[in-house]
């Protein structure tokens, strides 16, 4: 993980927070630089090689305008990492029956699950374009999915609209990975799941996890970097779980 530039998008999540700090100890002596982006309140965490940008994955023109920031700062990006994700709001929780099915939940959860992965990709790429990678050491666009947007997975039905929106994100990046092969190479598109974990957003349903199922986000963050920096190119297009298994579609 020496002298990357990495990009942590939703760096004041769980995960993402996690992934930064354990990113700065890792590299604090080396050439890294690490971007990351937070929503409305900038974060008091400071290092030398941290660099907060806001972000608001619903706006185009601010995720292009963070695109923006990093070209003129360093000129390319080796490492992207999609952190955000909705699950529920302070009005809305997730459908347990047709009858609750809300329109504006649901294109909420289409919006920032699915749809603003691909937007991010739209104008990450000429980052990529200009990263250092080879077939062994690509470099990485990877998104936090979910276990329960498998569809071949799925025995318990519910949650239509982020079980829904999460194999929407899943379809997007397979299809990204697809073009990508083609249009820029050596990078590794890649969808991932954390584990449950003990963050704001499994908050509400933490009582139905099994004893020991339960991660810390330092737990998760670590074995989600681990898995990543083993990832190859050919690899492209998989979506894995926190321990680096294959999830089915």
């Amino acid at each position: 993980m020496n002298d990357k530039i990495y990009l942590i998008i939703g760096g004041t999540g769980g995960i993402g927070q996690a992934m930064i700090q354990q990113l700065v100890q890792a590299n604090n002596s080396h050439g890294v630089q690490i971007f990351a982006t937070y929503h409305r309140t900038e974060p008091d965490i400071e290092t030398e090689n941290l660099h907060w940008l806001p972000m608001d994955i619903s706006d185009e023109d601010s995720i292009e305008k963070a695109a923006d920031t990093i070209k003129q700062t360093v000129g390319h990006i080796d490492w992207v990492i999609n952190c955000v994700g909705l699950l529920h709001t302070d009005t809305a929780q997730p459908e347990k029956a047709l009858r609750q099915m809300d329109t504006e939940f649901f294109l909420q959860n289409m919006q920032i699950n699915a749809l603003a992965g691909l937007l991010i990709a739209k104008h990450i790429k000429p980052l990529f374009a200009k990263a250092e990678r080879s077939a062994e050491h690509p470099a990485i666009f990877a998104t936090i999915s979910a276990r329960v947007g498998s569809i071949t997975d799925n025995q318990l039905g519910g949650w239509y609209s982020y079980r829904m929106s999460k194999a929407a994100l899943n379809m997007g990046m397979k299809n990204l990975s697809i073009e990508w092969g083609r249009s820029l190479k050596e990078v590794c598109v890649v969808v991932m799941q954390p584990g449950t974990v003990d963050t704001q957003l499994s908050a509400p349903f933490q009582g139905n996890v099994a004893e020991g199922h339960l991660f810390s986000p330092a737990y998760s963050a670590k074995c989600l970097l681990d898995v990543l920096s083993g990832m190859t190119a050919a690899q492209s297009g998989s979506f894995v779980d926190w321990a680096g298994e294959s999830i089915p579609w």
